[in-house]
């Protein structure tokens, strides 16, 4: 499959993400957070960004840092993460540590920005205005194109605006690739010419040297390649992170050679670094605001994802993306260059989810639906093919469960509202595996597997015991997603980008119902998903999905009949609070799911199940008021 292409974004002057001045102060603000191992925060965010170190999601410190200086000032300027540790008061007479004015953080649900003030330098200091900085973090949430989603990538802009010249730095290290610093990682610098324009990418590819597939320590991943991507027209380095940031306050600007001591990640602590200089000096007018800007991409690529025991046995999973482009190389030129297609599709979805949580609301919870945007779906893992697309889920912050019932579900509302598509792929390995025979025990499972990034199942049925907690769970979500595909128009949909693209409808019964088969170009953008749903079509894909895993919604609904109006010793979601018996809540979660089924069954015109389960679901709910 080929792609349109546009060598817009490896330009001078780019668009960029504008965001609101942000009502609330959270302590954490999302940088780089694209799944569980893309993963990375500004942690003590109440603070200016140079106080600590970014973190990985579990709060371990990352080498990731930004400065800038002003050429004739002798000032450098730290702006993330802590540079500043590496420049060393024996250089001290060449430079001056100073920090800009800075203004503060804002956010969408896709972007972070950080804007900064820094003074002109001597002697334009009283008649200059300083310059702004932005630093703008953008990991997009595009409901409307799961080809997109699916791409493990985020952006990262600088933007300036002012009068004066600045030269700005950035670099991370190879704690992106392992949990353990003392691992051994390899480098190379990549240069790649975008067709006849001229222009072209540079890009860091930084792994370790022996992967461990499948791994982790301390929840990062030990395989993968993580590849850091600017234009051509930086400046490069690669070397000791205490002689490259020093050298740089000096200078201003990076060698552009690599140092090819392959060594551990904190054995001299190799870093690997751009540096873009910015001439904003206008010879008409020193008092000329200027603006530029500079587009750097990062990307964590591994293959295979996950394994999973899907329905042919033990697989390793490819990611989602392989299905459209045929190279890691192709991925990344068309993400790097779908910068302006990515804006527009995220802001559409930013700017509707603030008007919808508003109206919910308030301006707070405005704001704590925009952070919770990126943190959902930054537990997720997009696989399968465009035939059988599948999203796997870690339970981050927690014990590190694969694909967690009790975890999917406080997120369907997110998805339902997001794209409802994307919760049919988060229940399909469940019930997969589940309608395979791999699951011994008559309730809807616990997880697919003790421990991310393996879902090796539970063939003894020692999962964590929740039994009625997870067949409620399950069958609620399962009528959730059949009432999202019915609507008569667009605006009626309860997504409102699901109305959106083609309804063709494919019965071809050897694919899933909500295949990716068909991508759309519309208003001229390209891997956009057809329409969720609505009218006819939605009725068919509805189902076309009941029916071919039918008999395990009567097996968790009948798990239900028999055990849940009085609970036996178990747990429930809380299970810091521990097994309990005859709990209120799990009575009436099963409750629920028996008139869910009632639903259900009446999707396939299972006329005799929906009057069956009704009654025993109205029969139960009155002696639940009961008791």
């Amino acid at each position: 499959m080929r792609f349109p292409l546009s060598v817009a974004a490896a330009g001078s002057a780019l668009l960029w993400v504008y965001t609101e001045a942000s009502q609330l102060t959270p302590p954490v603000l999302p940088l780089i957070v694209r799944n569980p191992y893309l993963s990375t925060w500004l942690g003590d965010a109440r603070l200016p960004p140079w106080h600590e170190w970014p973190t990985f999601w579990t709060g371990e410190r990352i080498g990731f840092s930004l400065m800038a200086t002003v050429p004739g000032s002798g000032n450098a300027y730290p702006l993330l993460g802590r540079p500043h540790d590496s420049l060393s008061l024996k250089h001290r007479a060449t430079y001056n540590i100073s920090f800009p004015t800075y203004i503060g953080a804002s956010f969408d649900a896709s972007v972070t920005n950080f804007t900064y003030s820094i003074p002109a330098p001597a002697p334009l200091t009283q008649s200059t205005e300083p310059l702004e900085l932005v630093l703008s973090f953008f990991s997009p949430i595009t409901p409307t194109s799961t080809l997109r989603q699916s791409i493990p990538a985020s952006y990262m802009t600088v933007h300036v605006k002012g009068s004066f010249d600045i030269d700005v730095y950035v670099d991370l290290n190879g704690q992106w690739v392992s949990g353990n610093r003392g691992s051994r990682i390899v480098w190379e610098l990549e240069h790649k010419e975008l067709g006849n324009s001229g222009k072209g990418l540079k890009t860091w590819k930084v792994r370790r040297e022996t992967e461990l597939l499948l791994s982790e320590e301390r929840d990062q991943a030990e395989w993968g390649t993580l590849h850091f991507t600017a234009p051509s027209d930086v400046r490069h380095e690669a070397g000791t992170s205490g002689i490259l940031r020093p050298r740089f306050a000096r200078t201003g600007t990076l060698e552009n050679v690599v140092d090819n001591d392959f060594r551990s990640i904190m054995d001299e602590e190799p870093v690997f670094a751009f540096a873009k200089s910015f001439e904003l000096n206008s010879s008409v007018s020193s008092s000329a605001q200027n603006t530029d800007s500079v587009l750097f991409s990062f990307a964590l690529i591994q293959n295979p994802v996950t394994q999973f025991a899907s329905a042919r046995g033990l697989t390793f999973m490819r990611p989602l993306w392989a299905s459209w482009f045929t190279s890691v190389e192709k991925l990344l030129d068309f993400h790097y260059l779908d910068y302006t297609n990515a804006v527009r599709l995220a802001s559409n979805y930013s700017a509707q989810l603030a008007e919808d949580a508003y109206k919910s609301g308030s301006d707070d919870y405005v704001n704590i639906a925009a952070l919770s945007a990126r943190q959902v779906l930054g537990a997720t893992v997009f696989s399968g093919t465009p035939d059988d697309p599948i999203l796997f889920m870690k339970e981050i912050s927690s014990n590190g469960n694969f694909q967690t019932i009790d975890v999917i579900f406080p997120s369907f509302p997110f998805f339902l509202y997001t794209n409802p598509r994307w919760l049919g792929y988060l229940l399909e390995p469940l019930i997969e595996h589940m309608l395979s025979g791999q699951y011994p025990n008559k309730y809807a499972m616990h997880d697919l597997g003790a421990h991310f990034p393996n879902a090796t199942g539970h063939p003894d049925g020692r999962d964590e015991y929740m039994p009625v907690e997870e067949c409620g769970n399950i069958l609620i979500m399962g009528l959730a997603l059949i009432n999202s595909l019915k609507y008569d128009t667009g605006s009626a949909s309860g997504s409102i980008w699901s109305g959106l693209g083609s309804d063709t409808f494919d019965p071809d019964p050897s694919i899933s119902a909500f295949s990716l088969r068909k991508i759309e170009t519309r208003d001229g953008i390209f891997g956009l998903d057809d329409k969720w749903g609505g009218s006819a079509k939605g009725v068919k894909q509805a189902q076309k999905w009941v029916r071919k895993s039918y008999k395990l919604w009567k097996q968790w609904t009948g798990y239900l009949i028999e055990y849940s109006l009085e609970p036996e010793n178990q747990l429930s979601t809380d299970d810091f609070a521990g097994p309990l018996q005859l709990q209120t809540n799990l009575a009436l979660k099963g409750i629920l799911g028996i008139k869910a089924m009632s639903q259900i069954s009446e999707t396939i015109d299972e006329f005799e199940d929906t009057k069956f389960y009704k009654n025993i679901s109205d029969v139960y709910v009155s002696k639940w008021e009961e008791y």
